[in-house]
């Protein structure tokens, strides 16, 4: 008897009905049809490699609730907050009248689809560069009495990395508690001495979904992208710059690198705990949200309303994905977007197309060079339907414009970890801030002109020339665009 020609055949019949009962499972979760024909295609035109794919970077868990935190997902103090929220604004109580009517159906959206909390007295310092951001929360980790907080998607162990671990380490000595949640694949450099140097000085430092075998996990597309500081619950950093020295210095043949971060003083640092003290849950199964000293909610001098919004694949809905929508769909005078890497789906876009032809000002930013070169083809790509709509693009051209920013009609902002793209509205965990306040919105506003001095506009005639080899690695890294 041929047993290995059995052998083969029954591993074939084996892969076969693997195939078919993913594509099936596909079918059934009702995705965007656009989506899930290429998963389809991927499985049967790459056998094998197709299959991998898919377990990393296809599989749904939004429905079947890896990361569920039942018992604290229904955290009655969240619970009560937002709907106490909610009768707020039915009151009216956050903004003058006229504003509120304005802003009502985005605040109650972010409060039904992630009990995002809102807050009324803040203070926000926008931060424009590493050099700004790095020297401002050094400063104020050197200021901490009680606790330091920090969640980041990248710490690596250069210039910047080392006056990180220096600095905390030397707060850990002087009893001040350190608590550091970093992503095991953004992270992927950082040696484990520099863990253990920090562990060895009583800093808890854990990681974020570790992935110990690469190859027989799909952890690997689920990652934590958020960058979070909380210092004795009195001082918060948000935004898009990472512990790596590029993000101070740079790359070679890219430039300087250009990105936006927050400093938040007020009731919102208490919000930007909650998002950190969830996730200090995940990685370590030890409840802080019930005590009282990390949830201090103090007040400032500062009126700036600030709605904290988080989501990932253990969200019930793409709430930053809806905010977005939102925000462009509000809009009466113009739309101001920044973002390093533009894939956002075809509801987006068609958002973006719609504003435009309705005669809002849409106007988005996106780098001329890229840190990726499939994102890069896959970003030019969506242009030219954009410039055929009315919709202005801009290339920064001074290094790396990395930030992530939306500013409406001068009264409304978004600033935060998150990418106008698919991987940031469905699989990674990421965070922003919605701002409610004129001056924020516009020294934001004037912040993005400012940057179009140092960009170039694409004409729609000048683009439809452009080479023909170009088009074709658009179109191609186009297909991967609901994969990515």
């Amino acid at each position: 008897m041929n047993w290995k020609g059995i052998a083969i055949d029954f591993g074939g019949l084996l892969y076969i009905l693997t195939i078919s009962a993913i594509i099936y499972t596909i079918i059934l979760e009702n995705r965007n049809p656009v989506r899930t024909l290429a998963w389809i295609l991927v499985l049967v035109l790459l056998p094998g490699i197709g299959l991998l794919f898919y377990i990393y970077f296809g599989m749904n868990y939004r429905k079947i609730k890896m990361f569920s935190m039942k018992g604290l997902g229904d955290f009655k103090w969240l619970q009560y907050m937002s709907e106490d929220q909610k009768q707020r604004i039915k009151k009216a109580e956050l903004l003058k009248k006229e504003d509120m009517e304005a802003v009502k159906p985005l605040m109650t959206l972010l409060l039904n689809n992630s009990k995002a909390l809102l807050s009324r007295n803040n203070t926000i310092e926008i931060l424009n560069n590493g050099e700004e951001t790095f020297g401002s929360i050094f400063k104020a980790i050197a200021k901490a009495k009680k606790y330091i907080h920090l969640e980041y998607y990248i710490i690596d162990k250069g210039e910047l990395g080392g006056k990180l671990k220096e600095l905390l380490v030397a707060k850990a000595k002087e009893g001040v508690e350190v608590r550091v949640i970093y992503d095991d694949v953004g992270s992927w450099k950082l040696p484990k001495s520099y863990i253990r140097e920090m562990q060895a000085a009583g800093i808890q430092i854990y990681p974020f979904l570790p992935v110990r075998f690469p190859l027989f996990t799909n952890k690997v597309n689920y990652r934590n992208h958020r960058k979070i500081v909380v210092v004795d619950g009195d001082t918060g950093f948000i935004g898009g710059l990472n512990f790596a020295d590029r993000y101070l210095h740079g790359l070679p043949g890219i430039g300087i690198w250009r990105d936006t971060h927050l400093k938040v003083k007020g009731e919102a640092v208490t919000s930007l705990q909650v998002v950190f003290l969830f996730d200090w849950y995940f990685v370590r199964q030890e409840l802080l949200l019930n005590k009282a000293e990390y949830l201090p909610n103090k007040k400032v001098d500062g009126n700036v309303v600030v709605q904290t919004v988080a989501s990932g694949p253990d969200s019930d809905w793409t709430s930053i994905q809806q905010a977005y929508f939102t925000l462009i769909n509000m809009a009466k005078k113009y739309v101001f977007i920044s973002t390093p890497y533009f894939m956002p789906g075809e509801t987006t876009i068609n958002s973006l197309k719609t504003a435009a032809m309705s005669g809002v000002d849409v106007r988005i930013m996106i780098p001329y060079k890229s840190d990726s070169l499939l994102t890069y083809w896959c970003t030019r790509s969506y242009i030219e339907e954009l410039l055929e709509a009315g919709v202005r693009v801009f290339q920064y051209r001074k290094g790396f414009n990395h930030s992530k920013v939306i500013v409406m009609d001068g009264f409304v902002s978004s600033v935060g970890t998150a990418n106008m793209d698919i991987r940031s509205f469905e699989q990674n965990f990421e965070v922003n801030l919605i701002i409610y306040d004129r001056n924020v919105s516009r020294q934001l506003g004037a912040d993005f002109l400012n940057d179009l001095k140092e960009s170039s506009e694409v004409s729609l005639h000048q683009w439809k020339f452009r080479p023909k080899r170009d088009k074709i690695r658009e179109s191609l890294a186009r297909l991967f665009a609901p994969l990515l």
